[in-house]
């Protein structure tokens, strides 16, 4: 429950997410589907209940080591007014000239670079209000290609780029992150067509 609410967003929840599994979530706008996110990477604390992890209650390990575990592509992802690649790198600053480059071919982001003045070195705005949405996703997916994750979260991933795009990018978080658990987010058809659980929040 949120503070300033007083009926919960989220009664009822229980599941278990099978470790390495690729779990589709789906509802209508403000069902809880964000809210399952933000206590994911202990943004909130749940009032009653437990998150576990490996039957680990979450709220026992150390905040910033769990978050290195988990990677978030998202519909709106936190930048910087810094370089192209010190943003991709927010993750993971030791990330090598090779382990980057490796990143931005993957995430379909060599041609944009190639475009700019300065290449990586080129300074992005405040929340990254001179790019374009699919530009600030496949920068998203850049970033989770640098960490070696556990969980990996697409909260409405694919939702800027075209259907050509989203295949793509579903392929490689698939081939990528095949190993790990994945929990995809969405409104669209395709995101979920593929995934070994389906769950919907009413």
């Amino acid at each position: 429950t949120y503070p300033d609410n007083e009926l919960p967003t989220l009664r009822c929840a229980d599941l278990q997410l099978p470790a390495g599994s690729k779990i589709g979530l789906y509802g209508p706008s403000g069902t809880g589907k964000t809210t399952l996110v933000d206590l994911l990477l202990r943004h909130f604390d749940p009032q009653e209940g437990v998150l576990e992890v490996d039957g680990i209650d979450l709220k026992t390990l150390d905040l910033q080591a769990w978050r290195r575990c988990v990677a978030v592509v998202a519909q709106d992802i936190v930048l910087f007014h810094a370089s192209l690649r010190d943003n991709i790198c927010y993750a993971q600053p030791g990330a090598s000239d090779e382990q980057v480059a490796d990143a931005v071919r993957q995430a379909q982001l060599q041609t944009w670079v190639d475009s700019l003045p300065q290449g990586l070195d080129t300074r992005i705005s405040e929340r990254g209000m001179n790019i374009s949405g699919g530009q600030r996703q496949r920068i998203a997916l850049a970033r989770a290609l640098l960490l070696r994750p556990v969980l990996v979260i697409l909260d409405e991933a694919t939702s800027a780029v075209d259907q050509a795009a989203e295949a793509a990018m579903m392929s490689v978080i698939d081939d990528r992150f095949g190993l790990c658990t994945r929990l995809v987010i969405s409104h669209r058809d395709a995101p979920l067509a593929e995934v070994d659980w389906l769950l919907t929040v009413e």
